[in-house]
């Protein structure tokens, strides 16, 4: 456990994709153990592969591997499972600005398939757990919102997924075509979802999944 503490503390100092200089006596305060103590935990860790380590001089530099950020994203991702469970958690993030467009385009075929006349524009978040948005839908069986063409353009097939947030029902849209990374979800919903619930920049979201 204090090995997990340690890298951690290490994570929050800048370790991860870069060494950074640290000093026994802060860091075994910080951990609560002499600095004898300390010096051994790095040893073993160092030998299990979860850091490395470099000492020039006094100085002592350290950075977690490759193998050390895996162990604690799968601490992450067990700890997400116990206190999240069948929620998406996510955070406000600003979009592109092309929301209001697309939603107005589908706007009939959202009503018509989703059940609810779509605030023109989508609230983005940026998936914290699980990792990406196919995480956490791969099971989840989407509705499909028809492509069709307008004025020569050609609008693909959406994927829709419900979905509540604090009981207002949405559904998060996935384009067949997207310039949004994986860990984007857009969400469309009959209310403005960043006034209705008091969102900005920076607020968490827990996304319920409707099945």
């Amino acid at each position: 456990m204090e090995e997990i503490k340690l890298l951690i503390s290490l994570a929050k100092r800048g370790a991860v994709g870069d060494k950074v200089k640290i000093t026994l006596r802060e860091l075994s305060k910080e951990m609560g153990v002499s600095p004898q103590t300390l010096l051994r935990k790095l040893d073993n860790m160092e030998k299990m592969g979860y850091l490395r380590r470099e000492v020039s001089g006094k100085k002592t530099f350290v950075e977690v591997t490759p193998d050390g950020l895996k162990l604690l994203e799968d601490i992450f991702d067990e700890i997400g499972k116990i206190l999240y469970g069948k929620y998406i958690l996510g955070e406000v993030v600003s979009g592109v600005g092309e929301g209001r467009y697309y939603v107005e385009q589908y706007r009939d075929r959202i009503k018509e398939h989703l059940g609810f006349n779509p605030y023109p524009g989508t609230l983005n978040l940026l998936i914290i757990f699980p990792k990406t948005i196919y995480d956490a839908l791969y099971n989840v069986e989407p509705i499909i919102i028809p492509g069709f063409t307008k004025g020569g353009r050609a609008f693909g097939d959406v994927k829709a997924y419900k979905v509540r947030i604090n009981g207002i029902k949405g559904a998060i849209v996935v384009p067949s075509r997207t310039i949004h990374p994986p860990r984007i979800a857009e969400v469309v919903a009959p209310v403005c979802l960043r006034e209705k619930l008091n969102l900005k920049d920076g607020s968490k979201v827990k996304v319920e999944v409707v099945k």
